[in-house]
């Protein structure tokens, strides 16, 4: 009987016009993570390292698609894809530094297996959410095209991942844009431990492409030949006529989805049938039987990678633990971020809030001559509130683009275009629409910077707030959504001055910020705004009355309502704060007032539990309690849903409570 190396291949492979190098370069580079990963099993047992999900099976798709891309262009791995980070070249000293959570790995303890990416190899790790990876990788491709750098862009996931609603908005955003963007399925029969008959009902994944109007292939995810062939032949058309392109490989995954989950769910007689088409026994067997390979030569090539495996074990199990700094995790939430003061000029104009924000996103613009504005109806129609209007006729529709309805993927490939190194501005049409973009700026923007110091250099401006009669979904303001995420900062300014300053602020910024917007103060609230362009620092309130009686503190439409207030009380000595910015978070103005007043009243549109208000209310009792004479009182709009009509709305709203509980508060 034949020794294993010598049998036939379960595996045709077609004629080609490879070379011998390249061959034993597409052999070479998937035994290489072959045996890492079986090494790493040992580890796992050992409890060395604290959880894998293994490739085994499916290493020719990982190699055979990295090798036919250029080094400098961007792919986008998941789990299973150990075969881009070693063909990348990657040194395995540090790959094993992060699967055991040391400082030389590329997360710094913070994430864990291949939940990393690093610019340096042009690699942009997963997130456990799967779906964002296509939209990030359409954002990234978009650059691409931007630069006219003729680059792919290659993104993975598997058969299950296809379900999730992030990568049809992405695959339907590729396909609109003509972007090169390779998405590469894995269809490997499971998703963990649901077969593939109750995750679709069409026969192959890859005819999904045609609803999209995409071009589609299925290939031989086990065929390394096949594999590498065909992706070259792929992306150089793609470079030269860019368009996205769909590949489902056929493959199989011949250990559980993550070790602990095993394979009993699993027919013994399936797992034979793959066991035979083994991708790098069969190429061997077919590398030796035409005489390109010698198992001598084979034998060198495992002692070397056995050797180069063991060396680099040791020296990062030589690593020192990580010691965890406080100062440390607090620094790497955010990239610094050196504000730099472009002042006011002497000449100003009346503009509405509405206007002083178009201007500052004008001047933006040409400011900074690659920044690219994202958002429904924002090019010809000019938004819905005519913020972007006459800009396509300045910066034209490669910077002013309208996108489909899919607020995932946009702010997705926001991140992709700052992976690539491109500011963009997306507007969200209303703020309440976020819900559908939630995951990438509560999982993705905000944890990008602490995870592997890859800033998000995105505005998201969040047209808000109530007062407008226009109901539960157009009418809310939730700032009190994302100032408790890490990682993200909120500005939310209450008059055209300060609404272009900050936004000028906010788009210089390297760090993901939410810039809200509120819209009954668009048309109904003008000051004098200096005409050029000038910047306003995060984290700086504003005091607009002095007083000794009380402080009041407020932000957006709020801060009108309490200055109306006061206005009917001219005799009250106030401390009038208007926020500004939430996160950053200006204390020292609060605290400074609140130890001088001894009173203090916040007021805000959104419901009150929950709220920002709360949090301002506790850090004055843990910071000036001493000084009060009275308890911290938050006035905010009813728990209840935001209604329509004129009358539910006048009662839900805070404004018309305020003025009494002032009246209170001041007779304490």
């Amino acid at each position: 009987m034949k020794s294993k190396t010598l049998m036939e291949p379960n595996i045709t492979y077609q004629k080609h016009t490879l070379s011998s190098e390249i061959l034993i370069a597409l052999y070479k580079n998937m035994l290489k993570p072959r045996l890492i990963e079986e090494k790493m099993l040992i580890l796992l047992r050992q409890g060395k390292i604290s959880k894998w999900f293994s490739g085994i099976g499916q290493e020719a798709i990982s190699v055979g698609v990295t090798m036919a891309l250029r080094p400098e262009e961007y792919i986008l791995p998941m789990h299973r894809n150990l075969g881009v980070f070693t063909t990348r070249e990657i040194p395995l000293h540090r790959l094993f530094s992060q699967w055991q959570g040391k400082a030389n790995g590329f997360t710094k303890g913070r994430d864990r297996s291949f939940h990393f990416g690093t610019q340096e190899y042009n690699i942009v790790g997963m997130i456990s959410h799967l779906g964002p990876q296509f939209g990030v990788a359409d954002g990234i491709a978009l650059a691409s095209k931007l630069k006219n750098k003729q680059q792919v862009t290659a993104v993975f996931t598997g058969e299950g991942g296809t379900s999730e609603g992030d990568i049809h908005e992405a695959l339907n955003v590729a396909s609109v844009w003509e972007l090169p963007v390779l998405f590469c399925i894995e269809n490997n029969g499971y998703g963990l431990s649901t077969p593939t008959h109750e995750q679709y009902r069409c026969k192959d994944l890859a005819d999904r492409a045609l609803g999209y109007g995409m071009e589609s292939h299925i290939i031989d995810g086990n065929n390394v030949i096949e594999v590498y062939s065909k992706i070259s032949e792929i992306t150089a058309s793609m470079r030269s006529n860019p368009r996205p392109v769909l590949i489902e490989f056929k493959t199989f995954r011949m250990r559980g989805h993550e070790e602990a989950s095993g394979t009993k769910y699993v027919p013994q007689e399936l797992m034979d049938t793959w066991a035979a088409k083994d991708p790098i026994d069969n190429f061997r067997s077919y590398l030796i039987a035409n005489e390109i390979l010698s198992e001598k030569q084979d034998a060198i090539f495992k002692a070397q990678y056995k050797a180069e495996i063991d060396t680099d074990l040791v020296a990062t199990n030589a690593e020192s633990l990580i010691i965890a700094s406080e100062s440390d995790e607090l620094n790497d939430v955010f990239q610094k971020f050196e504000y730099q003061e472009f002042a006011e000029n002497n000449k100003t104009k009346e503009l509405r809030l509405i206007d002083a924000i178009s201007e500052g996103l004008k001047q933006s613009m040409e400011q900074h001559d690659d920044l690219v504005i994202m958002g429904q109806d924002v090019a010809e129609y000019g938004g819905v509130f005519k913020i972007t209007d006459g800009f396509v006729e300045q910066f034209g529709k490669d910077r002013v683009r309208n996108t489909p309805i899919c607020e995932s993927a946009i702010i997705e490939a926001a991140m992709g275009l700052s992976i690539a190194g491109i500011k963009s501005v997306v507007e969200l049409q209303f703020g309440d629409f976020i819900t559908s973009g939630f995951n990438p700026v509560v999982n993705y923007l905000a944890k990008a910077h602490y995870r592997w110091n890859q800033n998000a250099d995105i505005v998201l401006r969040m047209p808000c707030g109530a007062g407008v009669a226009a109901g539960p979904f157009h009418s809310q303001t939730n700032e009190a959504w994302f100032t408790k995420t890490p990682g993200l900062k909120v500005i939310y300014p209450a008059f055209p001055k300060d609404a272009k300053g900050l936004l000028a602020t906010a788009i210089n910024d390297p760090n993901p910020v939410l810039f809200f917007e509120h819209k009954a103060l668009y048309r109904s609230i003008r000051q004098e705004v200096p005409t050029d362009y000038f910047t306003i620092p995060f984290g700086k309130a504003a005091r607009l009355r002095e007083g000794e009686a009380i402080t009041v503190i407020a932000f957006g439409a709020a801060v009108h309502w309490a200055l109306n207030a006061l206005d009917k009380h001219p005799n009250i000595s106030a401390d009038m704060i208007d926020l500004r910015s939430l996160q950053p978070l200006d204390t020292e103005t609060i605290f400074a007032s609140a130890k001088k007043t001894g009173k203090v009243i916040i007021l805000q549109e959104d419901s009150l539990f929950g709220g920002i208000a709360s949090d301002i209310s506790a850090l004055l009792m843990e910071n000036c309690f001493e000084f009060l004479d009275a308890p911290v009182k938050r006035v905010a709009s009813m728990e209840t849903p935001i209604p329509f009509i004129n009358q539910l709305e006048d009662q839900y709203l805070s404004r018309d409570r305020f003025e009494g509980e002032l009246l209170k508060l001041l007779d304490y």
